[in-house]
């Protein structure tokens, strides 16, 4: 696995435990893991101060990550995947959180200092009105801070109350939704920072694109029941975020959207001034990400038109393993 770091030295950053200020917080982690060896001890190394406890999900990774999670004394459960939502769900099912607050991480993301101890600060302060809490996202690409481009930041409810939150069920850009209170959004961030190299990105773009192709003909055909709970929720970016993918996004002609809409990131919002590495990650995930999940979503509409929806669905479980 090490030998798929696109730069050794960052495997090291973020490593260093936060400073622990006081009891932890009455918060339950559930990470999904599957071979993660690289990145688990930096995420659990700087969450498991500040927490009560923490819960790796694995889909029998076949590295070192669950050896490594058990030493450092982490509870590990084992599921195999369907897919985040699914895998998700079952994680908060199966590990039963006592603690008055619920929190989701993935194994490449960690906490930065000034957001633990905000945290620390606000979170035990919160009325009962308050159930859930917003992250800003720091995307870190080949240690290239992605500010612009209108990808910084990046909202994402990471962090409710037990039993308030539940995960949509879709088969991509899943969010945690409330089933009643409000949400106030911290001013720290947490950092999303892969080190894997980029055949390993876009290998794993290539397969979101699969899901959000799905997602995509699901609208049209009614492949299976479409969670709407994002709709209702209080967090105007996400609503907001949403329409656009599925009615403005959506609507709009194949292929040409992803041009227009790389341009309008790449160019409109400035993500140009975030230099080569940034190019990159714009040009990829802005421009042939879409281009990708378009021509996935050409191929699926000429597949149902000769063959129908039912030969579709038994098409998407032979070829991609996916069970609608």
């Amino acid at each position: 696995m090490s030998s798929n770091v696109t730069n050794p030295s960052a495997a090291r950053a973020g490593t260093e435990a936060p400073r622990a200020n006081g009891a932890r917080l009455p918060i339950t982690v559930i990470i999904l893991t599957l071979n993660e060896q690289i990145h688990i001890e930096r995420c659990l190394s700087r969450i498991m101060p500040l927490v009560e406890r923490v819960v790796v999900v694995d889909s029998f990774s076949t590295d070192r990550t669950v050896e490594i999670a058990r030493s450092m004394g982490v509870e590990v459960l084992q599921h195999k995947w369907k897919n985040y939502s699914n895998q998700f769900q079952w994680g908060i099912d199966n590990a039963a959180p006592t603690t008055e607050w619920v929190m989701r991480l993935d194994a490449d993301e960690y906490l930065e200092e000034p957001l633990i101890a905000e945290l620390q600060e606000t979170l035990p302060a919160l009325g009962p009105e308050i159930t859930g809490v917003n992250l800003r996202l720091k995307v870190i690409f080949r240690n290239q801070w992605i500010r612009h481009g209108g990808y910084y930041p990046t909202l994402l409810l990471r962090i409710w109350r037990n039993g308030v939150g539940r995960i949509e069920q879709r088969w991509m850009d899943e969010h945690i939704v409330l089933s009643h209170g409000d949400s106030i959004t911290t001013r720290g961030n947490f950092v999303d920072q892969n080190l894997m190299d980029i055949t390993w990105w876009t290998d794993k773009h290539n397969k979101y694109a699969t899901r959000q192709m799905v997602d995509f003909i699901n609208l049209e055909y009614n492949l299976f029941p479409i969670d709407h709970a994002i709709m209702a929720t209080r967090s105007r970016q996400a609503r907001f975020k949403r329409f656009l993918r599925n009615k403005v996004f959506g609507s709009a002609p194949l292929y040409l959207r992803g041009l227009m809409y790389f341009f309008q990131r790449y160019f409109l919002r400035l993500g140009f001034l975030d230099g080569r590495q940034g190019f990159v990650f714009h040009f990829l995930q802005g421009l042939w990400n879409w281009i990708l999940i378009d021509a996935k979503i050409d191929e699926a509409r000429m597949y149902i038109r000769a063959h129908g929806v039912e030969a579709f669905k038994e098409h998407l479980r032979d070829r991609f393993g996916m069970e609608l």
